[in-house]
């Protein structure tokens, strides 16, 4: 598999202030993750609570490739819409790391 063939990883962990924390969860259910699923490239998307440990929130999407996060259909999604940039506001200790899966054979 070529480097730019290989299929791609987001992940993405963030605490929010707790008194935001409902709002985060409606945001990302409702506007979020319907946006990047949507997205052509977007193959799958999880999302994970810690039960130890932080930050708090995971959320983990399979790419065809890093690439996407490049594309024209990705970048149409910003700029962030009002919700995002209100909430995102409240994000404490955000990561967001994009990887390139390694061929095992």
């Amino acid at each position: 598999m070529a480097d730019d063939q290989a299929r791609g990883l987001l992940l993405v962990m963030i605490d929010i202030d707790p008194a935001f924390e409902d709002e985060f969860n409606r945001w990302y259910k409702e506007e979020h993750y319907p946006e990047r699923m949507a997205c052509p490239g977007f193959l799958s998307g999880r999302r994970f609570v810690a039960v130890e440990g932080g930050p708090k929130y995971l959320a983990i999407y399979d790419l065809e490739s890093p690439a996407v996060l490049q594309s024209a259909d990705y970048m149409k999604i910003f700029p962030p819409s009002a919700w995002t940039k209100s909430i995102s506001q409240h994000f404490l200790n955000a990561v967001r790391n994009v990887y390139q899966e390694i061929p095992t054979n």
